[in-house]
This record gives structure tokens, C-alpha cells and sequence, in this order.
């Protein structure tokens, strides 16, 4: 008979606890696997109504209220929540508003129970991680070039203002708080909007096991005041990208341009330095400083756009360097070419137009590639025959709107190959 208990036993479904056949009795259990929390298995998510003051009856004249358990961030166990419904004529009509009330929180759906059951994580904390995570991801990896630009507007900006916060707290309200700090320090607004980026990619960077967004936002720009751009206000960056263009210039040389590097009459241009990180420095290569010889068609307009200033010809509203990834992220935004590809375009016209190459290397910048082109050097110093072959190119487009010393000016079409 004892045999046949412990088959029994062993055949059970609680074959996991300890059985101690000389006293009949269960001494210990091996702990079982706990189960993670699961929306499905919870009770009482569809709450109970009340009437304290009349625990025996339903009074339609009385005020009634409704409970239900609700999640929160950082607390293992559900809270009870009261919730006033008013006076209700039945109490069917009270479970009614309950519902409703359930319903337009939300705190029955998955995102608000994955958001609020998940571990406790500093906005700093997923950041972090985020980060680390760029470099190495399989799909699209981020260039350290761009990881070091977010990196920036995390520990200027987003850090010190929403570094401590739970992630789950990270919503509409803290970006505004970001958007309002950052317009007290009357940054320009497509600084503001480019500082922010990283906060709505960190908070959307947190998933779970399945792949799934923790924290879903639907982000209101209107209540956290984010600026619009209009990119009719920003004509610098037409001129920088016609100067690309036009002169083959590198977006470095571009930006550290100074009023005085132009003879008086814009004619011919002095490449003496560079900008990199926003700093001032030397140009990339001892060739790199040299003469360009600008199309009169050109001067018109740099004539007017320096009538009156000193200092960078493009710079912040400090008076510092603008910022190599801000202007690129200017013209990607409108759809144009920059960089490199403006460059090969000018290379491309003067090869077209027939330039002498020794020409062509030093307005590019390059260096000699014989015993011969050393020899020629004297060339360069010829400015009248230089400044021939700058009119016979030209700029290679054509420039409309020059009028103004705001210089409205954009490329009406370039074709890059």
C-alpha cells in the first residue's frame, strides 16, 4: 500500500515537493519557476463601484465611486486606485462610466501594462546602452562621426535636464522642458530640433523580449513648443553650397572663410584655414592654402552678401563656426548634394571647359605631379591669364535671385554625377 502511494506521488503533479513518508507530511518544496507578469492572467482589471455611505443599498441620490488595480513604474505590486463616478442612477450605469473611464486610460492595453511593468531605467541608464549599441547592430550601424553628435546633445542638453528620470516618465512634458531650457538660451530653432532627436530615439530604443516598444509616445510639438523650420530664412547655407560649387571648395575651407580672406573687389579668394569640430586650424594640406579666382558673375553677389561685415563670412550667432553636421543636415533636408560630391562636380567643368591641369590643381588645392608641373609654377602668379579661364568657366549653373544683401541665392540645377 505505501508502494503504491509513492507511485502515485511521483505521478502527481506536485512530484516537486520533498514527501517525508515516515511522518506523512511535506516538509519542503523546491521553489517552482515563477511566471513574469502577463496582462492575460491579471483579476479585478475590470474594477468594482461603490457607495460608502450606503453599504446596504443603492442610492441613485448618492455619490459612487469606482476602484480598480493599476500598474506603476518601479513597484512590483498593483495600487488600488479610486476613481469618483458621480451620482449614477443604478449601479449598472456606474460600472458603465468605470469602464469608460478604464477605457479612455488606457490601463488595460498592453503598451500602458509593458510600460509600466517593466524594470526601472534612467533616461541616462537606456541612453548609455543605446549608445553602446550603434556601432555594432547589424541592420544600418551608426558612424562614429554621428554617434559623437548625439552623444553632444546628451550630455549638454538632455543629461542635466532629464538624465535622472525614469524612462517611463520621459513623455511630452520633459521635452518640453528641454524645448523651453534650450529657447531661454535663445538657441536657434534648428539647434533646438536637433538637440531633441536623441531624446525621442533613446525612449524609442527600449523593447522587449518580443521586439516590442516599451514606452509608446506620440509626440505633440504644438504643447512642447518645438519651432518650426523654415528653410526660406536661412539663405547662408544657399551661398555656402553655390561657394561648394562654384569654387570647389571643401565644406571645411568653406567655413572658416573670413570677409578679409576677399580681395576688395571679390575677385580673388585666399584659402588660409579650415574648421574642424568648430575650431579653427591650418587647411588639410600645405597645398590646401592657395588663390581662387572667382567668376565676376560670383562677385556680384559676394560683393553684397560682405557689404558691412567682418569676421567668418558663416558663422552662429556668437560669431563662432558654424557646425559641419548642422549645414549638412541643412542641405539633406531640402534635398540637395553636399560635401565632396559639389567638389567633383567643379572638377567635372573645368575638365569640360579645357583648363590647364595646373590651373585646375590649384584651385582645388592639389599637389604637383611632376618634375614639369614644379616648373610651371610661375603660372599661378599670372593673375590676369588665372582670372581669364575663371570667366570662360564661369560657375557652371545659373544663380537667380540676386537682389538684397541677404543674398537670397539658390542653385538652379546642378547635375552631379
Amino acid at each position: 500500500m505505501a508502494e503504491a502511494k509513492e507511485v502515485l506521488l511521483s505521478q502527481s503533479p506536485y512530484s516537486e515537493l520533498q514527501h517525508d513518508t515516515t511522518s506523512g507530511t511535506v516538509v519542503s518544496a523546491t521553489p517552482a519557476r515563477r511566471r513574469g507578469k502577463c496582462l492575460s492572467r491579471r483579476t479585478g482589471q475590470r474594477g468594482s463601484v461603490y457607495q460608502p455611505a450606503c453599504p446596504d443599498g443603492w442610492n441613485p441620490k448618492r455619490p459612487c465611486y469606482g476602484r480598480v488595480w493599476i500598474d506603476q513604474p518601479g513597484n512590483p505590486e498593483r495600487v488600488r486606485h479610486t476613481v469618483s463616478l458621480g451620482i449614477c442612477r443604478t449601479k449598472t450605469v456606474a460600472r458603465q462610466r468605470l469602464q469608460e473611464w478604464i477605457e479612455r486610460e488606457g490601463i488595460n492595453t498592453k503598451e500602458y501594462f509593458q510600460q509600466n511593468t517593466a524594470p526601472t531605467v534612467t533616461f541616462r541608464e537606456q541612453a548609455e546602452a543605446w549608445l553602446a549599441s550603434l556601432p555594432n547592430r547589424r541592420r544600418r550601424p551608426v558612424k562614429p562621426a554621428t554617434i559623437y553628435g548625439w552623444r553632444t546633445s546628451l550630455n549638454k542638453w538632455l543629461y542635466p535636464i532629464v538624465g535622472h528620470l525614469p524612462l517611463a516618465e520621459v513623455g511630452n512634458a520633459a521635452l518640453k522642458a528641454v524645448v523651453d531650457k534650450m529657447s531661454a538660451a535663445n538657441l536657434a530653432p534648428q539647434t533646438i530640433v536637433t538637440h531633441t532627436r536623441p531624446l525621442k530615439m533613446v525612449v524609442a530604443s527600449a523593447i522587449n523580449s518580443e521586439g516590442e516598444h516599451l514606452f509608446v509616445r506620440r509626440w505633440n510639438h504644438d504643447f512642447a513648443g518645438m519651432p518650426i523650420i523654415d528653410p526660406t530664412k536661412q539663405p547662408r547655407y544657399r551661398l555656402l553650397a553655390v561657394l561648394l560649387a562654384a569654387l570647389g571648395l571643401r565644406v571645411g575651407e568653406v567655413l572658416g572663410l573670413q570677409t578679409d580672406d576677399f580681395s576688395s573687389d571679390c575677385r580673388v579668394l585666399h584659402i588660409r584655414r579650415s574648421v574642424w569640430h568648430r575650431k579653427l586650424q591650418q587647411p588639410k594640406t600645405p597645398n590646401a592654402i592657395r588663390v581662387i579666382d572667382v567668376p565676376e558673375q560670383l562677385a556680384q553677389v559676394l560683393r553684397e552678401y560682405v557689404a558691412g561685415k567682418s569676421g567668418l563670412l558663416f558663422c552662429t550667432r556668437k560669431g563662432g563656426p558654424l557646425s559641419y553636421r548642422n549645414v549638412v543636415r541643412a542641405w539633406y533636408a531640402s534635398g540637395a548634394s553636399c560635401g565632396h560630391a559639389l567638389r567633383r562636380f567643379r572638377t567635372e567643368q573645368l575638365r569640360r571647359q579645357r583648363v590647364p591641369e595646373d590651373l585646375i590643381r590649384l584651385w582645388l588645392g592639389h599637389a604637383a605631379q611632376s618634375v614639369t608641373d614644379r616648373y610651371a609654377q610661375g603660372l599661378s602668379e599670372d593673375e590676369a591669364w588665372r582670372q581669364r579661364w575663371a570667366e570662360t568657366v564661369g560657375v557652371g549653373f545659373a544663380l537667380i535671385g540676386l537682389h538684397g544683401v541677404t543674398n537670397v541665392v539658390s542653385i538652379e540645377s546642378v547635375r552631379v554625377a
